[in-house]
């Protein structure tokens, strides 16, 4: 991929002789083009495949041959949407911005101020400044376009100290215009345990929005909106995508208008008198995150994780293989037998054991005792400094399970500062009729709150001696509160300022986010975590799915991919041992089961895969992912392959009984097609099973072919039975 930095230029406007500012960013195959007129917002003319040089004459003949007509025309239209579009400009669409003073929505005329273009290492940044002095409201716009042609857009709303008053933000949405010719629409929801469900139809006409409001994305989060020209394919297509980097209640939203370009955007979602700006203050949007691909889902795929391997806060060490004891022993912690359980976690090879759920004041169950971060000394009478010492000694991580942002009612805490809560006095306790959990959630815009949490787990990091912290988030806000005022944005805000604090204190301490599962897993928590819980289902077959669509924006090793037991206790299903590692192998590999009610053959298998996992965990967290499109809807085809092209991983996985006796053969992307290859199955995790046909090449152990071979004809498998999977490693051969 190539990087090439911004071009500021002036160029005259077609008809007139006043001149526009323009502003071309491109970078990795993506470009940008930017106007920036006298007077309004800037309007993206472009936004896609990179163009190449563009010089003023380029840009000039790019004008005329987009307009609709001559200027200055006989139709009631706006020419062109601007990059917040409103009525007051002839836009029939969603407006970009509503904002509210004296209970009286503002129409901002807006005029042109400063333009600044930037280039730094990670990326090529234009920051534009409009201002309408009249009503004191000053807006920067900020569009970045990082390593691997992924485009930031962020706003920024100022009120002048001398404004005449406060305003009142309902919302500040980003959209930018895609070709009319991306009319189908890919969304997702889903549910517990069912995270990340894709869904994709034909792109609706006239606006669009579609919100959630959790305040958390929830389950069934949009998590990613795109647009693309067909159905969208693993490996072909046009898509252009947005995912709004913001862990709380959110907007996406798309214009199909008949006289109009469509517009793709995304923006957080705000209840009334929820964001007020005063005079002298200003506020500032969430992240929307732009992607577009020619290469189809793989293609949005590289672009997301090509830049978030680029951040400084990216880990940088080897994804430790993990023993969470959630599954193993939920509420029941017994001291001698979690020591047993770390003894048999080390000698199988994992790297990491995280205590979970259980462990502090009175929590024998979900119903009391969160708020209480301290030690039950009824259950661990010495504390759990000696059970972080004997797992450190063992040569592993310790990591301990926190909630910190909820509440029980039957909890110290609660009774010692019933004000706490983010909620509704009348609305506590809850009707019966509405449970979260028996939970409720702590105001955290309050700086005391706030305070209070960052010194006790501060407190409990240096003392235990935590490497690693399982950050839960286990119920919907729920018409939260702060003071009178709704406080999902203050909450999230101060969730990541106390996020932040607590590593700042704690250099080297890791962070996952877990929300009853994946509910809570975009760029914005991942600002400061370290990876994510993809779901609370540990049945493989579903998780085939989950980690696919989770791994769809973000890279393998920040998606944690658990082995659990036998039987998953989300869903009842029974599936092999194979199938469940084959399935975690592709992620942030751990075990989420009680390995001491495993027999010896279950032993020498997980300490063969911990090895397994530990010799591939260079390619397959650093790797770029690629899928195959395949036509039989129980097939699963996930790889990984190194960039250098020297080798790569892939699962071969069924999710169903296979259509065909015959199925089809599977095609392995993304190698070099000049060089040759040596194809085998690793036989680490145990053998998969199918009918009594089997290919030659398997018979054989291997097979050498050339990567354009393995790429265009690809490899004919057998007749896998339902939940079976084969792990392919491919590796180059002089």
């Amino acid at each position: 991929m190539s990087s090439t930095e911004p071009m500021p230029m002036s160029v005259a406007e077609p008809g007139t002789a006043a001149a526009s500012d323009w502003t071309v960013l491109r970078r990795d195959g993506v470009a940008v083009v930017i106007e920036h007129p006298r007077h309004g917002p800037p309007l993206v003319h472009h936004w896609g495949a990179d163009l190449g040089p563009l010089d003023p004459a380029a840009i000039a003949g790019l004008v005329q041959a987009e307009q609709r007509q001559t200027l200055p025309g006989t139709l009631d239209a706006a020419w062109w949407p601007s990059l917040l579009p409103q009525e007051s400009d002839g836009w029939p669409g969603r407006p970009g911005l509503l904002v509210v003073r004296d209970g009286v929505p503002l129409t901002p005329a807006w005029t042109r101020g400063e333009v600044c273009t930037s280039t730094g290492e990670l990326g090529h940044a234009v920051d534009a400044q409009v201002h309408d002095h009249r009503a004191g409201l000053t807006l920067r716009l900020r569009l970045h376009l990082e390593p691997g042609g992924l485009l930031g857009l962020e706003h920024e709303l100022a009120v002048a100290a001398d404004a005449p008053g406060p305003v009142e933000v309902h919302w500040l949405e980003t959209a930018l215009p895609v070709p009319t010719r991306a009319d189908r629409a890919t969304t997702f929801s889903g549910r517990w345990t069912r995270e990340k469900a894709p869904s994709t139809g034909p792109l609706a006409r006239g606006s669009v929005a579609r919100q959630t409001r959790r305040g958390r994305p929830g389950h069934d989060q949009p998590w990613l909106l795109a647009l693309s020209t067909a159905d969208p394919r693993d490996r072909e297509g046009e898509l252009w995508a947005v995912h709004l980097a913001w862990s709380s209640d959110a907007t996406y939203r798309t214009d199909r208008l008949p006289d109009q370009p469509t517009l793709l955007g995304a923006g957080e979602l705000l209840r009334p008198g929820e964001v007020v700006v005063g005079p002298g203050a200003s506020w500032t949007t969430p992240t929307a995150w732009f992607a577009w691909s020619d290469a189809g889902l793989d293609g949005v795929s590289a672009r997301f994780h090509t830049f978030l391997r680029s951040r400084p806060q990216h880990p940088r060490t080897a994804r430790p293989l993990v023993l969470n004891t959630w599954e193993a022993v939920y509420f029941d912690h017994d001291p001698a037998t979690v020591g047993r359980l770390a003894e048999r976690a080390a000698s199988i090879g994992v790297e990491r054991f995280v205590l979970d759920d259980g462990w502090f004041l009175g929590r024998r169950d979900d119903t009391r005792g969160l708020g209480d971060w301290e030690v039950d000394r009824a259950v661990w009478p010495d504390g759990l400094r000696p059970l972080a010492d004997r797992v450190h000694a063992l040569g592993m991580e310790f990591g301990l399970w926190f909630e910190p942002e909820m509440i029980c009612l039957d909890s110290d805490l609660a009774r010692a500062h019933p004000d706490w809560l983010v909620h509704d006095p009348a609305q506590v306790p809850s009707p019966p009729s509405l449970s979260w959990r028996s939970q409720y959630v702590l105001d955290l815009a309050r700086p005391d709150v706030l305070g209070h949490l960052l010194e006790r787990l501060d407190h409990l990091v240096r003392e235990i001696g935590i490497d690693f912290i399982k950050w839960d988030h286990n119920r919907d806000l729920v018409d939260a509160r702060h003071g009178v005022r709704p406080a999902v944005d203050a909450q999230n805000r101060a969730v990541l300022r106390l996020i932040a604090e607590l590593k700042a204190r704690n250099p080297g301490l890791e962070i996952e986010s877990c929300s009853s599962g994946g509910a809570r897993c975009d760029l914005g928590i991942l600002a400061v975590t370290d990876r994510v819980w993809a779901s609370d289902s540990n049945d493989a077959v579903e998780r085939q799915d989950i980690q696919r669509w989770t791994g769809l924006l973000l890279p393998p090793e920040l998606v944690g991919a658990h082995v659990g037991p036998p039987t998953a206790h989300s869903s009842g299903r029974t599936v092999d041992l194979s199938y469940r590692l084959a399935t975690s192998l592709m992620g942030s590999a751990g075990f989420e089961w009680d390995l001491l009610t495993c027999d010896d053959a279950e032993v020498a298998v997980l300490t063969r895969f911990a090895a397994l996992y530990r010799e591939l965990r260079p390619l397959l967290h650093t790797g770029t992912v690629v899928h195959a499109d395949v036509r039989d809807p129980a097939l699963r085809v996930s790889g990984i392959v190194a960039a250098d092209g020297s080798a790569g991983v892939w699962t071969v996985a069924t999710v169903a009984a296979l259509e065909d006796a015959r199925p089809e053969p599977v095609r392995l992307h993304g190698l070099d097609p000049d060089r040759r290859y040596r194809v085998r199955v690793r036989h680490e995790i145990g053998a998969a099973r199918w009918g009594w046909v089997t290919p030659p090449w398997l018979s054989a152990g291997e097979v050498v072919l050339p990567g354009r071979v393995l790429g265009t004809l690809g490899l004919q498998i057998p007749a896998l039975w339902p939940a079976q999977a084969l792990v392919l490693h491919v590796t180059a051969v002089p």
